[in-house]
Formats: structure tokens, sequence, C-alpha cells
């Protein structure tokens, strides 16, 4: 997921792409692989077990995992004022630990860098099909979604902040990182990044036909899934974009 780094040296006053061998180190140093113990399964919690159609939910850790790595935006609840509010925001995955996107003046950013953290919760939502039934009701969607229960805390270790904000533009963008300019001294001040530990977390998935009552089958209405899927377009040169630069690769094989 990290780039690997550039064969120019960067200065000291920026953050850069780092080498395998460096995120190695910073894994062990800046604990960016959780400590939890890893399993095939999240443990279920109270507010991880769904209160209904608790057939669709699941704990695998396989299945969560690929699920978070299928997309890039995530939405951010929390409490201000004693009143809820939800923020879409950018995340990446590095093992068992999320990495969110914000600004250093964001409230619940600062909020996350006090020592008790921020309470949070992060949804992560795939629409994959518009399930049409032949009757209103039994109307449904085909979805894969991810549920993070956890408290966040602001990065503040340079190595871990550098690691998560490549993993951030490669998660996007697989190779971007090293190809374009790194942030300088005034945008690394304005720019935060949130860590969330996959500790309690659940996913839920539905698929297949509608699920229409035995009464309803003889009914003259057409019934079925009409599938939703995302595509990329061609890249839209800006611009200013000098002439001889060409599309890069990365852009190209999406």
């Amino acid at each position: 997921m990290l780039a690997a780094i550039s064969a120019a040296p960067r200065p000291a006053n920026v953050y850069s792409p780092i080498t395998n061998i460096q995120y190695a180190l910073v894994q062990k140093d800046c604990a960016i692989s959780s400590p939890l113990s890893v399993s095939d399964a999240y443990a279920a919690t109270d507010r991880t077990v769904p209160t209904r159609i608790r057939r669709h939910a699941s704990y695998d850790r396989e299945l969560v995992h690929a699920i978070l790595d299928a997309d890039y935006l995530c939405h951010l609840g929390f409490v201000r004022d004693g009143a809820p509010v939800v923020l879409p925001t950018l995340y990446a995955r590095v093992g068992e630990r999320l990495y969110v996107h914000g600004s250093a003046g964001s409230r619940p950013l600062r909020g996350a860098g006090e020592d008790t953290g921020l309470a949070v919760c992060l949804t992560v939502t795939h629409v994959d099909g518009l399930v049409l039934a032949r009757s209103a009701i039994h109307h449904s969607i085909n979805y894969r979604c991810v549920v993070v229960h956890g408290v966040a805390r602001q990065v503040t270790d340079p190595v871990e902040r550098s690691a998560a904000l490549d993993a951030l533009i490669d998660h996007i963008v697989p190779g971007r990182a090293a190809d374009s300019r790194p942030a300088n001294v005034k945008e690394l001040a304005a720019t935060a990044v949130v860590a969330l530990d996959l500790h309690e977390v659940s996913a839920k998935v539905r698929t297949g036909d509608p699920n229409d009552d035995p009464d309803d089958l003889a009914l003259p209405y057409w019934t079925g899934v009409l599938p939703v899927t995302r595509t990329y377009g061609e890249p839209v040169p800006a611009d200013d974009l000098d002439p001889s630069i060409t599309v890069p690769g990365y852009l190209t094989e999406r």
C-alpha cells in the first residue's frame, strides 16, 4: 500500500514515501500494526450484533478487510455538544488500523488529540444493486458495509504520520504518493490524521433476489436486481498541464 521512496532526496521539512523496510520499523516502533491479537474473526459485542436480520452480519476478518479496501470514503460519527454529527471523509487501512484524513482545525480531530481520545463510529458502505420486488415494502438494496466502533486518537508521531499520509494517498490512487510533490511544513500543520484500531468491528452483506411473499409471486410486475457499479472515466488533463507530461500508468491501468 505504501509507495517506495523516490530516488531524489527529500528535504528534511517535508514527509516522503517510505520504503518497505522503513515501514516495518514504523510498525514496530510506532505500533501501526495493532497490538490486538489477530484471529480469523473479530469478537462480537453488544454494539456489533445487529438487532434485525442477523443472518446478514459477519465478523470475518478477511471479509471486513476486503470491504474496507474496496473503497476510500467513510462516514465518521461522533457526539459534539451533546448532538450527533456524521462527516464524510477519506480513510485507508494499514493492518489492523484505519487512518482518517482531516483538517487540523476540525473539532473532532482536536478531540481525538486529547488524552482520552474521541469515541467514534465509522462506517463504509458499498451499494451493489437495487432490489426491485413485486411489492413496494420488499424493495431493498444489495450492499456490503462495515461498522467500526472505538476511540480515535490523533497521530502525532512524525514517522507514523508520514506513513499514514502516504497510505491515504495510495489507497485512493495506488502509486500517486511517489508521483506528487510532498507536503511542506505549512501544509502539514494544517493537516491532521486520526487513527482508529479495528477491534470492535462487524460487516453486513445482502446479496441475491427480492424476497417476495408467496401470495405476490403471480403479480404482473417486473422483479429482479439492477446492478450498481463504480467506473472511472478517461483522465482529463488540467488546462495548465504541460503537454509533454503524459498520463501516468497507474491511471490508465485502473
